[in-house]
Protein backbone atom coordinates (compact mmCIF):
# COMPACT_ATOMS: atom_id res chain seq x y z
CA UNK A 1 0.00 0.00 0.00
CA UNK A 2 1.45 3.42 -1.07
CA UNK A 3 1.86 6.16 2.04
CA UNK A 4 -1.23 7.47 3.66
CA UNK A 5 -1.84 10.97 2.25
CA UNK A 6 -0.77 14.23 4.09
CA UNK A 7 -4.34 15.81 2.97
CA UNK A 8 -3.09 19.17 4.52
CA UNK A 9 0.39 19.26 3.12
CA UNK A 10 -1.37 18.16 -0.40
CA UNK A 11 -4.85 20.50 -0.02
CA UNK A 12 -2.15 23.99 0.15
CA UNK A 13 -0.24 22.72 -2.38
CA UNK A 14 -2.90 22.45 -4.94
CA UNK A 15 -4.38 25.09 -4.01
CA UNK A 16 -1.55 27.31 -5.18
CA UNK A 17 -1.05 25.70 -7.99
CA UNK A 18 -4.60 26.23 -9.15
CA UNK A 19 -6.10 29.41 -8.28
CA UNK A 20 -4.81 33.58 -9.02
CA UNK A 21 -7.18 35.29 -6.64
CA UNK A 22 -5.77 38.62 -8.05
CA UNK A 23 -6.24 37.92 -11.20
CA UNK A 24 -9.17 35.84 -10.65
CA UNK A 25 -7.88 32.91 -12.56
CA UNK A 26 -7.94 29.00 -12.65
CA UNK A 27 -5.85 26.24 -13.51
CA UNK A 28 -8.74 24.03 -15.45
CA UNK A 29 -8.55 20.45 -17.17
CA UNK A 30 -8.51 20.51 -20.82
CA UNK A 31 -9.93 16.97 -21.57
CA UNK A 32 -8.53 16.90 -25.57
CA UNK A 33 -5.91 14.16 -25.88
CA UNK A 34 -6.60 12.50 -22.04
CA UNK A 35 -7.68 9.11 -21.31
CA UNK A 36 -10.78 10.69 -19.25
CA UNK A 37 -11.50 11.51 -22.96
CA UNK A 38 -12.36 7.88 -24.06
CA UNK A 39 -14.99 7.80 -21.53
CA UNK A 40 -17.15 11.14 -22.51
CA UNK A 41 -20.46 10.08 -23.87
CA UNK A 42 -20.14 13.45 -26.34
CA UNK A 43 -17.16 15.12 -27.24
CA UNK A 44 -15.49 17.33 -24.89
CA UNK A 45 -16.71 21.00 -25.64
CA UNK A 46 -15.81 24.26 -25.02
CA UNK A 47 -12.90 24.46 -26.53
CA UNK A 48 -11.97 21.49 -24.83
CA UNK A 49 -12.46 22.76 -21.30
CA UNK A 50 -15.84 21.64 -20.91
CA UNK A 51 -17.61 17.91 -20.92
CA UNK A 52 -21.61 17.47 -20.94
CA UNK A 53 -23.03 14.89 -18.31
CA UNK A 54 -26.07 13.26 -18.75
CA UNK A 55 -27.18 12.77 -15.08
CA UNK A 56 -29.89 9.99 -15.06
CA UNK A 57 -32.52 8.73 -12.24
CA UNK A 58 -32.10 5.59 -13.37
CA UNK A 59 -35.00 2.76 -12.42
CA UNK A 60 -34.48 1.94 -8.85
CA UNK A 61 -34.14 -1.89 -9.30
CA UNK A 62 -30.40 -2.72 -8.67
CA UNK A 63 -29.17 0.62 -7.43
CA UNK A 64 -31.24 3.20 -5.50
CA UNK A 65 -32.60 6.16 -8.19
CA UNK A 66 -30.49 9.12 -8.20
CA UNK A 67 -32.43 12.42 -8.42
CA UNK A 68 -29.29 15.02 -7.91
CA UNK A 69 -29.04 17.17 -9.33
CA UNK A 70 -32.11 16.69 -11.53
CA UNK A 71 -34.56 17.45 -9.07
CA UNK A 72 -33.70 20.59 -7.41
CA UNK A 73 -32.57 21.81 -11.14
CA UNK A 74 -36.31 21.00 -12.34
CA UNK A 75 -37.61 22.74 -9.14
CA UNK A 76 -35.69 26.20 -9.32
CA UNK A 77 -35.86 26.60 -13.11
CA UNK A 78 -39.33 25.12 -13.31
CA UNK A 79 -38.35 22.80 -16.03
CA UNK A 80 -40.74 20.00 -17.33
CA UNK A 81 -40.32 16.44 -15.43
CA UNK A 82 -37.92 14.26 -17.26
CA UNK A 83 -35.33 11.37 -15.86
CA UNK A 84 -32.51 12.93 -17.14
CA UNK A 85 -31.04 16.35 -17.58
CA UNK A 86 -28.06 17.34 -19.49
CA UNK A 87 -25.24 19.25 -17.51
CA UNK A 88 -22.50 21.94 -18.75
CA UNK A 89 -19.51 20.20 -16.57
CA UNK A 90 -16.32 22.27 -16.24
CA UNK A 91 -13.45 20.57 -13.92
CA UNK A 92 -10.85 21.90 -11.81
CA UNK A 93 -7.40 20.20 -12.12
CA UNK A 94 -6.49 19.52 -8.71
CA UNK A 95 -7.96 16.80 -5.76
CA UNK A 96 -6.24 16.13 -2.61
CA UNK A 97 -7.17 12.67 -2.52
CA UNK A 98 -7.04 9.80 -4.81
CA UNK A 99 -9.58 7.96 -4.87
CA UNK A 100 -9.09 4.48 -7.05
CA UNK A 101 -12.28 3.98 -8.20
CA UNK A 102 -12.44 7.83 -9.56
CA UNK A 103 -13.04 8.19 -13.17
CA UNK A 104 -10.60 10.96 -13.79
CA UNK A 105 -7.40 9.48 -14.53
CA UNK A 106 -4.69 11.25 -11.37
CA UNK A 107 -2.86 12.62 -14.38
CA UNK A 108 -5.43 14.89 -14.47
CA UNK A 109 -5.65 15.66 -10.65
CA UNK A 110 -1.92 17.51 -10.01
CA UNK A 111 -2.11 20.96 -11.72
CA UNK A 112 -0.51 19.00 -15.08
CA UNK A 113 0.47 21.39 -17.25
CA UNK A 114 0.01 19.79 -20.54
CA UNK A 115 -3.36 19.14 -19.61
CA UNK A 116 -5.09 22.33 -18.00
CA UNK A 117 -5.02 26.06 -18.80
CA UNK A 118 -5.49 29.39 -17.07
CA UNK A 119 -9.40 30.39 -17.31
CA UNK A 120 -11.42 33.05 -15.76
CA UNK A 121 -15.04 32.63 -15.09
CA UNK A 122 -15.94 35.13 -17.93
CA UNK A 123 -13.85 32.83 -19.97
CA UNK A 124 -15.83 30.21 -18.92
CA UNK A 125 -18.90 31.53 -19.28
CA UNK A 126 -17.86 32.93 -22.71
CA UNK A 127 -17.35 28.92 -23.72
CA UNK A 128 -20.76 28.08 -22.20
CA UNK A 129 -22.90 30.88 -24.17
CA UNK A 130 -21.43 29.68 -27.43
CA UNK A 131 -22.17 26.03 -27.02
CA UNK A 132 -26.13 25.13 -28.66
CA UNK A 133 -27.77 23.67 -26.96
CA UNK A 134 -26.74 25.21 -24.14
CA UNK A 135 -27.21 22.56 -20.75
CA UNK A 136 -29.25 24.39 -18.03
CA UNK A 137 -27.32 23.17 -15.61
CA UNK A 138 -23.42 24.41 -14.74
CA UNK A 139 -21.57 22.05 -13.17
CA UNK A 140 -18.23 22.98 -10.54
CA UNK A 141 -16.71 19.76 -10.66
CA UNK A 142 -13.45 18.24 -9.92
CA UNK A 143 -10.57 17.12 -9.16
CA UNK A 144 -12.06 19.27 -5.63
CA UNK A 145 -13.83 22.26 -6.26
CA UNK A 146 -13.37 23.45 -2.98
CA UNK A 147 -9.61 23.60 -2.80
CA UNK A 148 -10.38 26.84 -4.70
CA UNK A 149 -13.94 27.89 -2.89
CA UNK A 150 -13.81 31.44 -4.52
CA UNK A 151 -14.57 29.68 -7.92
CA UNK A 152 -18.63 29.46 -7.07
CA UNK A 153 -18.60 32.87 -5.79
CA UNK A 154 -16.72 33.76 -9.08
CA UNK A 155 -19.25 32.12 -11.42
CA UNK A 156 -22.29 33.60 -9.52
CA UNK A 157 -20.87 37.36 -10.52
CA UNK A 158 -20.62 36.26 -14.42
CA UNK A 159 -24.05 34.65 -13.90
CA UNK A 160 -25.56 37.81 -12.72
CA UNK A 161 -23.77 39.99 -15.00
CA UNK A 162 -24.82 38.16 -17.98
CA UNK A 163 -28.62 38.31 -16.97
CA UNK A 164 -28.23 34.39 -16.48
CA UNK A 165 -28.52 34.13 -12.56
CA UNK A 166 -32.65 33.08 -13.63
CA UNK A 167 -32.02 30.43 -16.15
CA UNK A 168 -28.82 28.77 -15.46
CA UNK A 169 -28.58 26.48 -12.10
CA UNK A 170 -25.66 26.20 -10.88
CA UNK A 171 -24.28 23.27 -8.67
CA UNK A 172 -20.80 22.17 -7.13
CA UNK A 173 -19.84 19.26 -5.42
CA UNK A 174 -16.94 18.48 -2.77
CA UNK A 175 -15.42 15.50 -0.70
CA UNK A 176 -15.30 17.19 2.45
CA UNK A 177 -11.83 17.26 2.98
CA UNK A 178 -11.24 21.11 3.85
CA UNK A 179 -12.23 24.03 6.04
CA UNK A 180 -11.55 26.39 2.77
CA UNK A 181 -14.88 27.39 2.42
CA UNK A 182 -14.62 29.32 6.06
CA UNK A 183 -10.59 29.98 5.49
CA UNK A 184 -11.14 31.95 1.94
CA UNK A 185 -14.47 32.91 1.77
CA UNK A 186 -15.53 36.38 3.67
CA UNK A 187 -18.74 36.18 5.48
CA UNK A 188 -19.98 38.62 3.30
CA UNK A 189 -19.02 36.22 0.50
CA UNK A 190 -20.50 33.35 2.15
CA UNK A 191 -23.82 35.15 2.51
CA UNK A 192 -23.76 35.82 -1.35
CA UNK A 193 -23.47 32.17 -1.59
CA UNK A 194 -26.37 31.43 0.93
CA UNK A 195 -28.42 33.93 -1.50
CA UNK A 196 -28.17 33.02 -4.87
CA UNK A 197 -31.25 30.97 -5.12
CA UNK A 198 -30.24 28.70 -8.36
CA UNK A 199 -27.58 27.03 -6.58
CA UNK A 200 -26.77 23.59 -4.96
CA UNK A 201 -24.25 22.01 -3.20
CA UNK A 202 -23.31 18.28 -3.04
CA UNK A 203 -20.76 16.56 0.06
CA UNK A 204 -19.76 13.51 -1.14
CA UNK A 205 -19.12 11.00 2.27
CA UNK A 206 -16.16 8.35 0.62
CA UNK A 207 -17.56 5.50 2.78
CA UNK A 208 -19.49 4.49 5.88
CA UNK A 209 -16.85 3.99 8.30
CA UNK A 210 -13.07 4.67 8.74
CA UNK A 211 -11.99 1.82 6.98
CA UNK A 212 -14.05 1.93 4.10
CA UNK A 213 -12.97 5.64 3.97
CA UNK A 214 -8.94 5.20 4.06
CA UNK A 215 -9.13 2.38 1.78
CA UNK A 216 -11.29 4.65 -0.80
CA UNK A 217 -8.99 8.07 -0.35
CA UNK A 218 -5.89 6.58 0.84
CA UNK A 219 -6.06 9.19 3.44
CA UNK A 220 -6.33 9.50 7.20
CA UNK A 221 -8.50 6.98 9.10
CA UNK A 222 -9.81 9.94 11.30
CA UNK A 223 -10.82 12.39 8.34
CA UNK A 224 -13.78 10.50 8.47
CA UNK A 225 -15.21 11.99 11.32
CA UNK A 226 -14.05 15.25 10.06
CA UNK A 227 -16.75 15.03 7.27
CA UNK A 228 -19.45 15.14 9.68
CA UNK A 229 -18.47 17.77 10.95
CA UNK A 230 -17.62 19.76 7.87
CA UNK A 231 -21.00 18.96 6.73
CA UNK A 232 -22.60 20.07 9.58
CA UNK A 233 -20.89 23.23 9.47
CA UNK A 234 -22.35 23.49 5.63
CA UNK A 235 -25.57 22.63 6.79
CA UNK A 236 -25.66 25.44 9.31
CA UNK A 237 -25.04 27.66 6.48
CA UNK A 238 -28.86 27.01 5.39
CA UNK A 239 -27.31 26.22 1.73
CA UNK A 240 -29.82 23.93 -0.71
CA UNK A 241 -27.47 20.95 0.56
CA UNK A 242 -27.71 17.18 -0.33
CA UNK A 243 -25.03 14.18 0.43
CA UNK A 244 -23.77 11.81 -1.68
CA UNK A 245 -22.21 8.30 -0.30
CA UNK A 246 -19.89 5.82 -1.66
CA UNK A 247 -20.59 2.17 -0.58
CA UNK A 248 -17.40 0.30 -1.86
CA UNK A 249 -15.70 -1.38 1.13
CA UNK A 250 -13.25 -4.64 0.98
CA UNK A 251 -14.59 -5.50 4.09
CA UNK A 252 -18.03 -7.95 3.92
CA UNK A 253 -18.44 -8.43 7.93
CA UNK A 254 -20.61 -6.71 10.08
CA UNK A 255 -21.71 -4.10 7.46
CA UNK A 256 -25.09 -3.77 8.78
CA UNK A 257 -23.98 -2.21 11.88
CA UNK A 258 -21.35 0.03 9.82
CA UNK A 259 -24.55 0.99 7.87
CA UNK A 260 -26.39 1.68 10.97
CA UNK A 261 -23.89 3.51 12.44
CA UNK A 262 -23.36 6.02 9.33
CA UNK A 263 -26.74 6.64 9.38
CA UNK A 264 -26.50 7.50 13.49
CA UNK A 265 -23.89 9.82 12.40
CA UNK A 266 -26.13 11.48 9.29
CA UNK A 267 -28.86 12.07 11.99
CA UNK A 268 -26.72 13.53 14.58
CA UNK A 269 -26.65 16.41 11.87
CA UNK A 270 -30.27 16.41 11.10
CA UNK A 271 -32.78 13.46 11.95
CA UNK A 272 -33.86 13.75 7.83
CA UNK A 273 -30.30 14.23 6.40
CA UNK A 274 -31.04 10.49 5.04
CA UNK A 275 -33.51 11.38 2.81
CA UNK A 276 -31.27 13.67 1.58
CA UNK A 277 -28.31 11.57 0.68
CA UNK A 278 -27.73 9.36 -2.38
CA UNK A 279 -25.60 6.37 -2.87
CA UNK A 280 -23.53 6.88 -5.71
CA UNK A 281 -22.67 3.06 -7.68
CA UNK A 282 -19.14 2.84 -8.46
CA UNK A 283 -18.52 1.74 -12.35
CA UNK A 284 -15.80 0.91 -14.09
CA UNK A 285 -14.44 3.78 -16.53
CA UNK A 286 -11.40 3.52 -18.36
CA UNK A 287 -9.08 5.04 -15.33
CA UNK A 288 -10.12 2.55 -13.08
CA UNK A 289 -9.03 -0.50 -14.76
CA UNK A 290 -5.26 0.28 -13.92
CA UNK A 291 -6.09 0.73 -10.24
CA UNK A 292 -8.26 -2.94 -9.83
CA UNK A 293 -6.75 -5.66 -7.51
CA UNK A 294 -8.40 -8.35 -5.13
CA UNK A 295 -9.88 -5.55 -2.66
CA UNK A 296 -10.94 -3.64 -4.98
CA UNK A 297 -12.88 -6.33 -7.05
CA UNK A 298 -14.10 -7.47 -3.93
CA UNK A 299 -15.46 -3.74 -3.06
CA UNK A 300 -17.62 -3.10 -6.20
CA UNK A 301 -19.21 -6.69 -5.37
CA UNK A 302 -19.43 -5.24 -1.45
CA UNK A 303 -21.17 -1.92 -2.58
CA UNK A 304 -24.34 -3.64 -3.58
CA UNK A 305 -24.72 -5.66 -0.52
CA UNK A 306 -24.42 -2.29 1.44
CA UNK A 307 -27.22 -0.60 -0.77
CA UNK A 308 -29.66 -3.06 -0.04
CA UNK A 309 -28.69 -2.81 3.94
CA UNK A 310 -29.01 0.96 3.39
CA UNK A 311 -32.61 0.78 1.72
CA UNK A 312 -33.43 -1.48 4.53
CA UNK A 313 -32.39 0.93 7.53
CA UNK A 314 -34.55 3.89 5.84
CA UNK A 315 -37.18 1.78 5.11
CA UNK A 316 -36.89 0.76 9.52
CA UNK A 317 -36.47 4.48 10.35
CA UNK A 318 -39.14 6.46 7.80
CA UNK A 319 -42.35 6.48 7.59
CA UNK A 320 -43.56 5.56 3.43
CA UNK A 321 -44.68 8.96 3.24
CA UNK A 322 -41.64 10.36 4.07
CA UNK A 323 -39.94 8.28 2.16
CA UNK A 324 -41.71 8.58 -1.26
CA UNK A 325 -41.03 12.82 -1.11
CA UNK A 326 -38.84 14.44 -3.42
CA UNK A 327 -35.57 14.98 -2.03
CA UNK A 328 -36.28 18.95 -2.44
CA UNK A 329 -39.48 18.45 -0.15
CA UNK A 330 -37.28 17.23 2.88
CA UNK A 331 -36.09 20.20 4.21
CA UNK A 332 -32.94 20.48 6.46
CA UNK A 333 -33.51 24.21 8.07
Amino acid sequence: MSPRIDTETLSLRYRRAAIEVDGQRLLMTNFHGSQQERDLSEPANCAGFGRIHHFKLGDGKNWPRNPLPIEPAKRALSLEDDCQIRAQVFQTSVCNWRCWYCFVPFGLLNANPCQSAWLTPPELVDLYLAEYPRPPIIVLSGGQPDLTPEWIPWMMDELQSRALAESVYLWSDDNLSTDYFWKYLTASTQRQIQEFRNYGRVGCFKGIDKESFAFNTNADPDLFDQQFELFRRFCDLKLDLYAYVTFTTPQSDALDLSVSNFVDRLQQIHPLLPLRTVPLEIRRFTPVDDRLREDQIAALQNQYLVARMWQIELTRRFKPDLLGRSMCDIRLK
